[in-house]
């Protein structure tokens, strides 16, 4: 993928430097046969995953601050970055946390923003391909893309704005109903998953494979109850026995003395994830391609020069109880830092205060789940970040069985997933509650939380410094911004 993006430079430098239109030009030819070729193809795919990686100004999916990462886990019970005492720290993490956002805020606009440009270098790339001819698969992907860019839309907004041709301006995209953007995403990957390649890792690492574009189906038909009304639990699961015919595992969580924590579990959150466990990645080099900041963000200034050699930001922290539900054999727990640490730093469990006037520079869990990889710097990390993974697929066979009404069918997957862990096996079958407290324990801090706690329906009800809410917060407002240019659009009911 470096070496596409690279390409991608080369060619818009190569571009920019024709300026003598009556000279013959030598470094370009037809559209048709550029994107008909099997580089070209890649260059245009290459735009949509650009997109992807986590950068500044709310860009990306996950990697840096203000965008959709952010407002997706500080609106969950998992993470949260309070206002210091110090007076550090803009007060709109804190407010997501506390649920108390506004269509206004900035973190909201700017993953509008950044889901909307996505959508619209999607529809180029689909366009140049189609014109091209260019091979089904490379279409397929570009599709498969796009819709995965509504899905995440309609997850966080509900109605969105739906256009597949560039050629219409922002004043005139109609509002659609989530329903039947959900039809559109689960046709768009029928139709188009079988499609692509099954090559795993190499050329593939960070890109929708066929068993990533399964995954993404399963998410889709995970949540189908809550965009439409209709559970699609067997759906799910057969869309997860086709990522498990390709060969997934799980990868060891083995005691490792020469992983910083303690266990090769943790590889699946360094530099070149796994490949037996990892489905879909974003890839990250430090300064070159992305970021990955949230190691960096969670520690103090001090802990953070003693432990990776420069100084942590002192933001994120883990509510006190959520890192309280995780058993103290958990190999999972030892991503969190609470107590006396590197540097001469007590962390302590207890907050006192997230907005008013705020928690003491010390006060917070932290996590190091994403323990910086090199290069790293004050500014980021470069650790890949895992989009799916095998475990999560294990989890959404347990919870599917379980919400089918079979629980012997759903213990042997979760039983993998907590036996990994170094836990027990469960004594009984699961219920809803074991999974839901699984899920969180394995996935936390990867942007899945919010989605799992709105369809167990634990999203509304009061936790932590936060009191119980409307169910309208299920869904976040339609940005100002967005309601000013395109005045045909119709806010979220509750804003």
């Amino acid at each position: 993928m470096r070496k596409i993006l690279t390409s991608i430079l080369i060619i818009g430098l190569g571009a920019a430097s024709c300026t003598k239109v009556s000279e013959n030009v030598y470094d370009k030819y037809p559209a048709d046969q550029f994107y008909g070729s099997a580089k070209g193809a890649d260059v245009a795919l290459a735009g949509v995953y650009s997109q992807v990686g986590g950068n500044w100004n709310g860009v990306g999916y996950a990697g840096a601050d203000n965008g959709w990462y952010d407002l997706n886990c500080f609106s969950s019970d998992e993470q949260v970055i309070p206002h210091r005492t110090t007076g550090d720290w803009q007060l709109d993490f804190a407010r997501l946390y506390q649920r108390q956002w506004l269509p206004s805020d900035l973190i909201i606009g700017n993953t509008w923003a950044w889901l909307y440009k996505s959508v619209y270098t999607a529809n180029l790339a689909i366009d140049q391909l189609t014109q091209a001819k260019a091979d089904e698969s490379k279409i397929a992907e570009a599709k498969v893309m796009r819709a995965w860019f509504y899905y995440l839309l309609i997850d966080d907004f509900g109605d969105v704005p739906f256009y597949t041709s560039n050629n219409v301006t922002v004043d005139k995209i109609p509002q659609t109903k989530r329903k039947d953007v959900y039809d559109f995403i689960v046709k768009e990957l029928t139709e188009n998953v079988d499609k692509l390649s099954e090559t795993k890792g190499g050329v593939y690492y960070g890109r929708f494979n066929k068993w990533a574009g399964y995954t993404f189906l399963a998410k889709v038909y995970l949540n189908a109850e809550v965009y439409t009304g209709t559970a699609k639990w067997t759906e799910c699961l057969a869309a997860c026995a086709k990522v498990t015919s390709g060969g997934y595992s799980l990868h060891p969580g083995d005691i490792d003395a020469t992983n910083p924590v303690g266990s090769k579990y943790y590889e699946l959150f360094g530099d070149k994830l796994p490949d037996d466990e990892t489905i879909l990645a974003i890839y990250v080099t430090e300064n070159i391609v992305s970021r990955n900041i949230y190691t960096i963000r969670s520690l103090n200034g001090a802990n953070g020069l003693a432990l990776i050699g420069f100084s942590g930001w002192n933001g994120t922290i883990v509510p006190k109880e959520y890192y309280d539900k995780y058993d103290a054999n958990d190999i999972r727990r030892k991503q969190f830092l609470v107590g006396s640490q590197a540097g001469g730093v007590t962390y302590t469990a207890d907050v006192s205060s997230l907005d008013n006037p705020g928690a003491g520079p010390n006060e917070g869990i932290r996590n190091i789940k994403f323990f910086p990889a090199k290069p790293a710097d004050g500014s980021g990390e470069s650790n890949d970040f895992p989009i799916y993974r095998y475990a999560d697929i294990l989890l959404m066979e347990a919870e599917c069985n379980v919400r089918l009404g079979n629980g012997a069918a759903a213990k042997p997957f979760i039983d993998q997933v907590r036996v990994r862990a170094g836990l027990s096996a469960l004594a009984g079958n699961p219920t809803l509650d074991n999974i839901y407290d699984e899920r969180g324990f394995e996935l936390n801090w990867e942007g899945h939380r919010r989605q799992d706690m709105i369809r167990f329906n634990k999203f509304t009800l009061a936790h932590g410094f936060v009191p119980a809410v409307g169910d309208f917060r299920k869904l976040f407002p339609i940005p100002t911004s967005a309601l000013n240019a395109n005045p045909g659009l119709k806010q979220n009911p509750g804003y």
